[in-house]
């Protein structure tokens, strides 16, 4: 799976994010949103709920953390609802690849390609083997068919867990149908989650043409 070559937007970065897991968080200063918008439902099992709090004494940073089986996300009193739905998103990513810093083995990529062919193309997809490399710096994963090997990028490491999964799925995929015609993005729409993982990836390789600036300081 080649890197994407044109890039359709990046992630959001801005002084002061933190992401952070704690189960008994200060709340000083902080208060909920009104009622009937304070609940969401996030796309990150086993964390299906997303709290919103905002407060007043913010004035730029943004921060999220986990709480039991729910996300809290704290935001600026002044933030506008589609600022608040950009970061979301964003915050959920960063506590998603947080806790999945853990590199798997080659041993468990195996299993969970296998895992992922039995949920979405009913096993019919099985490699042989499933492992990382570090020579793969224009590609995200690769496939060779005829042995049934499948080679992932290092750098997915530490992205969150959607995002490896749509790239084992797009190599999956090659191990039942060559090329990127009609009948391969068919296999590949079954992963509800193709577009936001596409989308991640296409904004890392953004991220990484811009110049590199300073890095800001945290709040």
């Amino acid at each position: 799976m080649p890197i994407p070559g044109t890039p359709a937007g990046g992630c959001p970065q801005a002084a002061g994010i933190k992401a952070i897991n704690r189960s008994n968080p200060a709340g000083g200063g902080l208060r909920p949103r009104p009622p009937g918008t304070v609940l969401g439902v996030s796309a990150d099992p086993p964390h299906s709920a997303v709290e919103v709090r905002r407060s007043a004494r913010r004035r730029r940073t943004v921060s999220a953390y986990r709480e039991g089986d729910r996300t809290v996300v704290l935001i600026p009193a002044r933030m506008s609802e589609a600022e608040e739905q950009r970061w979301v998103g964003l915050m959920l990513d960063k506590l998603a690849a947080q806790e999945s810093r853990r590199t798997l083995g080659d041993a468990e990529l195996t299993e969970r390609a296998a895992r992922l062919s039995d949920q979405y193309y009913d096993g019919r997809a099985r490699p042989a083997s499933v492992r990382w490399v570090t020579n793969q710096n224009t590609r995200w994963g690769s496939c060779t068919p005829a042995e049934g090997s499948i080679r992932l990028s290092h750098r997915l490491q530490g992205m969150p867990e959607y995002v490896v999964d749509y790239v084992l799925l797009h190599e999956l995929a090659h191990l039942l149908v060559p090329g990127h015609g009609p009948r391969f993005w068919r296999l590949l729409e079954a992963y509800p989650r193709t577009e936001r993982a596409r989308g991640y990836l296409e904004g890392v390789v953004a991220a990484d043409r811009l110049p590199h600036l300073p890095a800001p300081r945290e709040t």
